[in-house]
């Protein structure tokens, strides 16, 4: 349903996204694409590598559009048809943030997929809110007094959970099994659903397109992304790396990150040990039977 030919990177983690998006999902949806590197890439005037119904909105309200577009369906009686908003992670963590959120408060019946490079890819490879600590951006370089992002990066699809929405996940383009499930799972239900992609950009983290998927594979093995899915409130981990791989490896090789010091790595791995925990303890909070209150 993405076809070959698009102008994409070689080893471009986005477009792997975009592939198993509409594969899995197949010809009955209409996508909704924000501005981003995915709609550059996709349709250079006057060809398409979309084999699906597609409508390119802007940077900032491509959840709006889609609920435009659920809306039109409901009206006309279609019960089948996913209405699928796509979006990078300038568009979803950042510049869209808003209509987002109103997306999800309203109860929308759209499928929100984030395809997440943890930077804007498409405008000069500046720092988004997804960028992680320590990345070097053109907005976050490294230089004498700073030594790229200072800021953790934000918890999107914890975010997109505490809108009370019937299903929030993340996901990585090299676990493509568990990508595929969330994605099942998330297109049998109705209502707002949220799935946010680690899809590693080549072009713009510094490394060659042949490992793209050792990059993003070293991203989740290292913890530094998590594999988790929130159902109805629940959080569970998918995936728990035994044992996990130190963020050094990860971190090694990318140009984002050759600046930094050995202090700052090892802050990169405290921070990355303390979220782990901090979602552990969450996933015990629900695995754990709920205390009785002691009668008066």
């Amino acid at each position: 349903m993405y076809a070959p030919g698009h102008s994409g990177c070689p080893g471009c983690g986005p477009s792997t996204t975009l592939i198993q998006v509409t594969d899995l999902l197949g010809k009955d949806i209409i996508v909704v694409n924000a501005t981003g590197c995915m709609e550059i890439t996709s349709t250079l005037y006057p060809q398409s590598a979309w084999r699906v119904p597609y409508i390119h909105s802007l940077f900032e309200n491509a959840p709006a559009v889609a609920s435009g577009v659920a809306a039109a369906l409901k009206a006309q009686g279609n019960d089948h048809t996913k209405v699928v908003a796509i979006g990078g992670d300038g568009s979803t963590y950042d510049i869209g943030f808003g209509s987002l959120s109103g997306m999800l408060e309203r109860g929308d019946d759209v499928l929100y997929v984030c395809y997440d490079n943890e930077l804007y890819a498409n405008t000069g490879v500046q720092k988004s809110s997804a960028t992680p600590y320590g990345a070097a951006t053109t907005t976050t370089p490294s230089g004498k007094v700073h030594h790229g992002k200072e800021t953790n990066r934000k918890s999107i699809v914890e975010i997109a959970a505490a809108h009370g929405i019937p299903y929030a996940a993340s996901a990585s383009i090299s676990f493509i099994a568990d990508l595929k499930m969330k994605l099942n799972k998330a297109a049998k239900m109705h209502g707002p659903r949220f799935i946010a992609v680690s899809a590693p950009c080549c072009l713009g983290a510094g490394f060659d397109g042949g490992i793209t998927m050792k990059v993003a594979r070293l991203q989740v093995q290292s913890r530094m992304w998590q594999l988790y899915e929130i159902e109805g409130g629940r959080l569970k981990i998918n995936f728990k790396p035994n044992p996990p791989k130190p963020v050094d490896e990860y971190l090694s090789l990318q140009k984002r990150f050759k600046h930094l010091t050995t202090e700052e790595i090892a802050e990169i791995q405290r921070r990355t040990d303390a979220n782990w925990e901090r979602l552990m303890t969450l996933e015990k909070a629900w695995l754990e039977p709920a205390a009785t209150t002691p009668k008066a």
